[in-house]
């Protein structure tokens, strides 16, 4: 269904500030069921996503207020341009328009991990200093899966 590589977990999107990680992970599991998915099973998933993204947003955007993050507003306003999408897109889905859905997942999987190494990283590396004062220690693994026998 995807013309982009599809989105995987992986230690490269670790943040080392837990509750995000978490958060992290299950956003990047709805978007690969998403890639997985078949036209037809797209809008549900779609509605699915736009809860979890809705409530992930929501929770980093009442830390960053809570806190005075100080690059906040271009943060949120990058969470509320992925909901706009979404829900623009949801719109489409029902009129019947299958193939836009396929065009936002693809779009979602580009833009995940840029936007949690640019922006959730310095929200990470801020709370851990509010919280722990200082930065996280992230220790990332490289793994190949694929063994050579």
């Amino acid at each position: 269904m995807t013309t982009t590589e599809k989105i995987r977990w992986s230690d490269n999107m670790l943040v080392g500030f837990k509750p995000m990680d978490d958060e992290h992970h299950a956003f990047v599991e709805m978007i690969e069921r998403m890639q997985n998915a078949g036209a037809d099973e797209l809008p549900p998933l779609l509605d699915q996503f736009a809860d979890v993204a809705d409530a992930h947003f929501d929770s980093e955007n009442k830390m960053m207020e809570e806190t005075q993050f100080p690059p906040r507003q271009c943060h949120i306003d990058e969470h509320m341009a992925v909901l706009k999408s979404v829900a623009e897109v949801r719109e489409l889905l029902a009129e019947g328009r299958l193939d836009i859905g396929a065009s936002l997942v693809d779009e979602l999987a580009k833009w995940f991990p840029g936007h949690v190494t640019h922006l959730d990283s310095a929200l990470s590396h801020w709370m851990c200093k509010k919280q722990l004062g200082g930065k996280p220690v992230v220790i990332k693994r490289s793994l190949n899966l694929q063994h050579d026998k």
